[in-house]
């Protein structure tokens, strides 16, 4: 028979069907393995990336802040606590307005200047603290709704004292002395040399 004459032939088929067999198998298992490592790895890949763009996302956020801050601070050094040139007479203007919108007259009023040396030395911003103080007379709602106004005014000012008396005659007037106090930076050496020049 034919199987016979060709047994050798057959015999290295059969080996090779094994061979393949046995290849295929072993093969199918590791491809299996092989492709949940890399199911596991895509996963654990796209966690870290989630991770990694939420971490930037805080990131963002935290910057966002971070430059609002520093915008708010600027507009805060700039315009709150500007230089004595460029706010007083505001402030000045506001505490007359304030005045005249109690009915209380402010016509005196009494400044001086306290400069914080210690910063300068130190190589800091230096400032400048304003007393303002002044004496009006009127009645009791009067003056509340003033140092209400005071406390309610855009401008950089502190109440630091107050002195109420009675005016003592017939009519229910009260004296206040009022003493303000406000800020101003000092101007920059740059702006300082400009202005000599």
């Amino acid at each position: 028979m034919i199987w016979r004459e060709n047994r050798v032939m057959l015999a290295i088929l059969a080996a090779l069907l094994v061979a393949n067999a046995i290849f295929f198998f072993t093969y199918r298992v590791q491809y299996e393995s092989r492709l949940r490592a890399l199911d596991d790895k895509l996963k654990s890949t796209e966690d870290q990336l989630q991770r990694a763009r939420n971490k930037r996302m805080a990131a963002e956020q935290q910057l966002a802040s971070y430059r609002k801050a520093q915008t708010d601070l600027q507009m805060l050094y700039n315009n709150r606590w500007a230089t004595e040139a460029q706010r007083l007479t505001a402030l000045i203007h506001e505490v007359k307005r304030l005045g005249t919108l109690t009915q209380l007259d402010p016509n005196a009023m009494n400044f001086s200047r306290v400069q914080d040396r210690e910063v300068q030395r130190s190589g800091g911003i230096g400032t400048n603290t304003v007393v303002i103080t002044f004496t009006v007379h009127g009645s009791y709602q009067q003056i509340r709704r003033l140092i209400n106004a005071i406390e309610l005014s855009n401008q950089f000012v502190i109440i630091d004292a107050i002195n109420l008396a009675t005016g003592g005659g017939a009519d229910s007037n009260l004296t206040l002395n009022l003493r303000l106090k406000t800020v101003f930076r000092e101007p920059s050496r740059s702006t300082i040399v400009s202005k000599e020049m």
